[in-house]
């Protein structure tokens, strides 16, 4: 594919977005960890990895910081696949807190806290997954921290200290569980294993990966290592969306809709089911302890492309039905044995991508896939079909940026269907597929003749 045509306007959405909130000055780092508030306040980055494994990023994307709460579905994740929803709700609960992250929110007449998105829920959760010692156990978190990343990761020592000498009130969280009968492992050990689950470092993309894998029923789809079960990528996915942003996840779910979990070092994943996981990592941090570009990234990306888990879903037949050269797919018009011959030597410059169903935005990612692999590198002819394709507003916008570069780059377009009418890409239109194959083919063959 020539260099002149590019296809990844899924990247340049994300370095938009990173550009226009880049600027943002609103939020603090936080500081009562004293190596987070020697954080950039100007660090900022976006990953988006699809439900292919196609990785997507902006900004300080590959810039490694800490895990923080970010990591406690994933925790969840692993206690739940260990002991079922049913055992692990005897011990923590499911509902929204509705207060701040580290608030002392534990039901009454049994300890159990809220729920596993909160501090207390997140030690007494970390402290459920089974291990013979606190050592066995913490390497049974990283373990499934790094399945779910697709990638070793290891612990920021310095932070896990500092973490250890300032968690005084995560130690007492712990000892009121204890005290209560809804944290059965030692206080103390119980709350060094979270202080070091919380300081394993991450970069943007990890996160990414991560959210994408619990999008994608518990499949990493980098990997295609199969990290936990469906059922409890599902329960996991619930708890985030109406626990996963604290006391503002109300506001959450009604702006964005997804579900998602933030950190104090600025950190937020996001999974959108089906479709993708996104994550941010920007250090200022608003009044609940999420970081504040992250949230208004999320809302802007919600908006522009319709990811609210309330929105219709999408379709769940395969999008691209066909793609590949005229050299393979012909038109089936009838041609003379020289013709025959003529195409099949030069049919690699005709493209055929064709596509059905709803274009949102994995399908139309699945696409412009499809026409990178597709369009030859020298100018020559691209069908799109598309007769049987509905498409989204901002999706198809995506396509029409890529079609005008196809052209720009010396290709003649031509489409079948309607989708595509306010392009301004200089396609021809057809009835049917082939019919603009044979369009194509007969320009070519017209181009041959000339050239002899």
């Amino acid at each position: 594919m020539t260099e002149a045509v590019a296809f990844d306007v899924v990247s340049e959405g994300l370095a938009e977005v990173h550009r226009l909130l880049l600027p943002v000055r609103e939020g603090e780092v936080a500081s009562y960890i004293p190596p987070l508030a020697l954080a950039d306040p100007d660090d900022f980055g976006v990953a988006l990895v699809s439900m292919d494994g196609h990785r997507y990023q902006a900004g300080s994307s590959g810039t490694l910081f800490t895990i923080q709460s970010v990591s406690k579905p994933f925790v969840h994740a692993l206690a739940l696949a260990e002991l079922g929803m049913d055992e692990l709700s005897r011990w923590v609960g499911n509902e929204p807190s509705g207060d701040a992250f580290n608030a002392i929110s534990l039901e009454d007449g049994t300890g159990r806290p809220a729920n596993a998105m909160i501090n207390a829920g997140a030690i007494a959760t970390t402290n459920l997954v089974p291990a013979a010692s606190s050592a066995e156990r913490f390497d049974r978190v990283l373990d499934a921290l790094s399945a779910f990343a697709g990638r070793q990761l290891d612990v920021d020592e310095e932070v896990y200290r500092a973490e250890s000498a300032t968690g005084d009130r995560n130690r007492a969280l712990a000892y009121l569980m204890h005290a209560a009968g809804s944290l059965r492992t030692d206080p103390v050990e119980a709350a060094e294993v979270y202080f070091r689950q919380c300081a394993v470092r991450v970069d943007t993309v990890d996160l990414a990966v991560m959210a994408a894998t619990l999008a994608n029923a518990g499949v990493n789809p980098v990997t295609g290592e199969a990290v936990v079960p469906e059922a409890v990528a599902v329960e996991v996915l619930s708890v985030m969306a109406t626990c996963g942003m604290y006391d503002a996840a109300g506001d959450w779910l009604v702006r964005v809709g997804l579900p998602a979990k933030s950190g104090v070092s600025g950190g937020l994943a996001a999974a959108s089911p089906a479709r993708f996981g996104i994550a941010c990592w920007s250090p200022p941090l608003d009044r609940t302890g999420s970081t504040v570009r992250g949230v208004v990234a999320l809302r802007e990306l919600s908006k522009r492309f319709g990811l609210h888990l309330l929105h219709r879903p999408a379709r769940t037949a395969d999008t691209v039905t066909e793609h590949g050269t005229a050299a393979r797919a012909a038109s089936g018009r009838e041609r003379t044995a020289e013709e025959r011959a003529l195409l099949s030597r030069g049919g690699d410059r005709i493209a055929l991508v064709a596509a059905q169903g709803e274009l949102d935005f994995t399908a139309t990612e699945r696409v412009l896939r499809a026409l990178a692999e597709t369009v030859p590198d020298e100018p020559g002819w691209v069908v799109v079909d598309l007769h049987r394709a509905i498409a989204y507003p901002t999706p198809a916008t995506m396509l029409g940026v890529v079609m005008r570069r196809v052209a720009a780059a010396g290709h003649r377009i031509a489409l079948v269907g309607d989708v595509g009418e306010d392009w301004d890409c200089g396609a021809t239109r057809h009835t049917d597929r082939e019919e603009a194959l044979a369009w194509a083919e007969d320009a070519l063959l017209r181009e041959l003749a000339r050239a002899r």
